[in-house]
């Protein structure tokens, strides 16, 4: 005999079961907030409208990750030539075109897949993360403690999206308006950069490195402030 609800409904009609978890799940609002979103949104929908029918969202996830996989060796590969910059700006451009346009895409042909397309869009985001700061810790041009560091301010800053997501409702794509969409194009800026200036303050630092740093801090000071005020949110709505 089934000892639960889910076990029942899985041995007499998994439609059953799909249907319900369907209607427990309450998709958050989205807060996009960015200094690019406006210009972006717009050039998404006209690119959604422009693509053929036979490319689906699952297709353009797959083109993001790819992007950020290259991304990620060909930092790995400037170590001995440096064009590998260059090349990595196009790999970051693909990123973008990927990851970007899958959700507009599906919402434009109201083919949302809600569920899925949140936890495989963020999984493949976390997975492309590890490899873009793996590649700059192996670039030379980035200390591999600095880049490891970047790693985890990233993943704690999307567990802190993540949890506000499921507690509040609200899942925040931007913070103090920065995406990432402004990250890759400070990506792309400093690949130029390091073309002309891969050291500074008299030779004696990596750009990378401090670059890196101010990186840190500043997602560090984001968890810090958004889990301060989610928390004062949810203490006080559920101290009445």
């Amino acid at each position: 005999m089934a000892d639960t609800f889910t076990e029942f409904c899985e041995q007499v009609n998994p439609e059953i079961l799909r249907k319900s978890r369907l209607a427990r799940f309450k998709q958050a609002n989205r807060i996009q907030t960015s200094f690019l979103s406006s210009l972006e949104k717009r050039a998404l929908l006209w690119l959604a409208e422009c693509l053929p029918a036979w490319v689906n969202s699952d297709h353009l996830t797959l083109l993001g990750l790819a992007g950020q996989i290259m991304a990620g060796v060909s930092y790995a590969l400037a170590v001995q030539n440096h064009w590998w910059l260059i090349a990595g700006i196009g790999f970051l451009a693909v990123n973008w075109f990927g990851d970007s346009l899958d959700g507009t895409l599906a919402r434009l042909r109201r083919r949302e897949r809600p569920r899925y397309g949140f936890y495989v869009d963020h999984m493949v985001d976390s997975f492309g993360a590890l490899c873009i700061m793996g590649g700059l810790g192996l670039s030379g041009f980035m200390h591999p403690y600095i880049s490891g560091g970047l790693l985890i301010g990233f993943l704690l800053l999307s567990i802190q999206s993540y949890l506000a997501a499921y507690s509040i409702g609200e899942f925040r794509l931007s913070f103090w308006n920065f995406g990432p969409t402004e990250l890759r194009v400070l990506l792309a800026a400093g690949n130029l950069a390091l073309l002309r200036w891969p050291r500074v303050l008299k030779q004696q630092y990596r750009l990378f490195d401090i670059g890196g740093l101010v990186g840190i801090a500043g997602m560090a000071a984001m968890v810090v402030f958004y889990t301060a005020c989610n928390t004062w949110r949810l203490y006080h709505e559920e101290s009445r």
